[in-house]
């Protein structure tokens, strides 16, 4: 409805405009063909040549209403097409970022209920210390999922504008891989663990942070969604003038369409709602890569594991 008024006060405003610039210029014309006009020669040649120039004047007025007539039904027609045009990207972000803030406002509402309830539970009576320490472990969980939420969100709107690149350096690639695959590794105790395969050095322009954070949220969801029997693996690369990291696990996979949403926010496949998250993180890794000049792609089979390619320009600085 919002953006229905607006095309509408949009089409008015470029009617009114368009048709008050060709009435200036159609009265420009007439003024300037009448002024234009020689009548002292042509009553010297006799009447009839004055008859003929205002019977031209009549047909160019004439003419001149016509044109401005039919501009009466074709300009408002093209006007409502020029307003909706204009809006279309408007409309979009519009409806994304309304999309946001809902999956944003869902995201948070779970975590909080969960504190709530924890804590109005633990107030209806006296407990022992045990049942005390089970409610605050419960609602630091959900306040740590909370935060790590934030952090995504955060992450979302620096790189949407554009804020890292002023902080940009150059960044080895190998080194920041090794980083990520040690931070992997130190938090597991159990379970598959991460392979690193180094190829030749590559560096990049971008923030090390970003990057080890985009790198380190494929390797997450690798370890989240892999085979509990198989490792991960992450390699790099170098294929001319682009730098390219892999990681790949040989987990449950993802069908195409499910590869088809990966990368939108707050999108997590029916398999995976059991699993922690929020669905924020292919989209924070994706916004990265583009704040990076860079691309990142999903190849995945059902069945057969998953494998998340990142490729960044390599840094002549």
């Amino acid at each position: 409805m919002i953006f229905r008024r607006a095309a509408i006060r949009l089409t008015l405003a470029y009617t009114a405009i368009q048709l008050i610039l060709f009435a200036v210029f159609a009265i420009a014309i007439y003024v300037f063909v009448t002024g234009a006009f020689d009548f002292d020669t042509v009553e010297s040649d006799g009447g009839g040549g004055a008859d003929a120039a205002e019977q031209g004047f009549r047909l160019l007025r004439r003419g001149l209403v016509i044109i401005y007539a039919a501009l009466l039904i074709v300009i408002p027609l093209s006007s409502w097409l020029m307003a909706r045009a204009a809006l279309r990207p408007i409309k979009a972000s519009f409806e994304q970022q309304q999309q946001f803030v809902d999956g944003a406002s869902h995201e948070m509402r779970t975590p909080l209920s969960v504190i709530q309830g924890e804590l109005e539970l633990a107030l209806t009576r006296s407990r022992t210390v045990a049942e005390y320490q089970a409610a605050i472990s419960t609602s630091l969980e959900a306040v740590n999922g909370l935060t790590r939420l934030t952090d995504d969100l955060l992450g979302l709107a620096q790189t949407a504008t554009g804020e890292p690149s002023t902080t940009f350096a150059p960044v080895d690639l190998n080194a920041a891989v090794r980083g990520v695959v040690a931070r992997a590794s130190g938090d597991r105790t159990s379970g598959p663990i991460v392979r690193a395969h180094f190829g030749q050095q590559c560096r990049v322009w971008g923030s090390d942070e970003l990057i080890s954070r985009a790198i380190g949220n494929a390797v997450d969801n690798a370890l989240k969604f892999g085979s509990a029997s198989d490792n991960v693996d992450v390699s790099t690369s170098v294929a001319g003038e682009t730098c390219i990291v892999q990681v790949r696990d040989y987990g449950v996979g993802m069908t195409d369409e499910q590869v088809s949403h990966a990368f939108e926010r707050f999108w997590r496949a029916d398999d995976a709602r059991s699993t922690p998250g929020h669905g924020l993180g292919l989209a924070l890794v994706q916004q990265i890569m583009q704040a990076h000049g860079g691309s990142v792609s999903l190849d995945s089979q059902h069945g057969h594991g998953t494998t998340v390619t990142f490729r960044f320009p390599r840094s002549t600085r």
